[in-house]
C-alpha cells in the first residue's frame, strides 16, 4: 500500500516539496507494521534503513550492560528515527520498540540518498532535522544532570498529557523510570508528592493534570 502524501507532507524531511514530488518518494517508501510491545531495531545492530512513525508510538531507548534502560524520546506520528546510520557508517546508536500498535514508513538509505541528490531541499530538511534532535538530546542531559527527579517527572507529564487532561495509559510508571533516569518506585513517590499538593490527580493508569501552572514551576532546573 502507497503511503498517504498528506502524511508525507507532514514529516520534516519532506517539508516544502509540491505533491508531483512527493508522489515520486511515495514509491520508493514502504510500510511495516507492528504489535505492541515489538522490537524494530535493536542497538549495535546494522540497519540501513530511515522510519518514520505513521501511527502509534515508539521508543528509542540505550540499555546499560547491566540491562538498565534509558528512553531516549518517545516518537510521534510524523517523527524519524535511526537517522544517524543514514549519513554516516555504523550502526544502529539506539532501540526501538513499539509501545502500543504502529505503523511505520521506511525508506533505504540507498533510496533516500538518490531523491536527496534529485531534491536539495530534502538535504536542508535533514539538516534541519539533526539540528533538532542534537538539541533534544542536550536537554535530556541538562535533565538527567541538573533537574531533580521530580522536576523531571513533572517535564514528562507535561510533554505527555496530551490534550492537558491526562497521559496516555499506555506510557507506564516503568517508561516514566526509563525517561528520567531513575527507577519505578522512585517515580511512584514524586507522583504520589505531586497528587498530595493538589497538582495532580492519579485515576487508575492515568494522570489528570489539575493545576498546569504548579505543574511547570516543579520544572525549573534545581539541584
Amino acid at each position: 500500500m502507497a503511503p498517504e502524501i498528506e502524511l508525507l507532507r507532514s514529516i520534516s524531511y519532506f517539508s516544502g516539496l509540491k505533491s508531483t514530488e512527493l508522489d515520486s518518494i511515495s514509491k520508493l517508501i514502504f510500510e511495516k507494521c507492528y504489535d505492541q510491545g515489538e522490537m524494530i531495531l535493536f542497538e549495535g545492530e546494522t540497519t540501513e534503513v530511515l522510519y518514520f512513525v505513521a501511527s502509534g508510538i515508539v521508543k528509542l531507548f540505550k540499555t546499560s550492560s547491566d540491562g538498565k534502560e534509558q528512553i531516549l524520546k518517545i516518537l510521534r506520528p510524523g517523527e524519524s528515527f535511526n537517522d544517524v546510520p543514514m549519513f554516516s557508517a555504523g550502526l544502529n546508536p539506539a532501540s526501538a520498540q513499539t509501545i502500543g500498535a504502529v505503523l511505520l514508513y521506511g525508506i533505504t538509505k540507498s533510496d533516500l540518498e538518490t531523491i536527496i541528490y534529485s531534491q536539495p531541499q530534502i538535504a536542508l530538511n535533514a539538516t534541519r532535522v539533526m539540528a533538532d534532535k542534537l538539541r533534544h538530546v542536550l536537554a535530556l542531559v541538562e535533565d538527567l544532570s541538573f533537574r531533580q527527579v521530580i522536576g523531571r517527572v513533572a517535564k514528562i507529564l507535561l510533554e505527555h498529557a496530551g490534550d492537558k487532561r491526562g497521559t496516555e495509559p499506555r506510557i507506564t510508571q516503568q517508561d516514566m523510570a526509563a525517561m528520567a533516569g531513575t527507577v519505578r518506585e522512585v517515580v511512584g513517590r514524586s507522583l504520589k508528592t505531586l497528587e498530595e499538593e493538589g497538582i495532580i490527580k492519579l485515576d487508575r493508569h492515568r494522570v489528570v493534570i489539575t493545576d498546569e501552572t504548579a505543574l511547570k514551576n516543579r520544572v525549573s532546573p534545581s539541584l
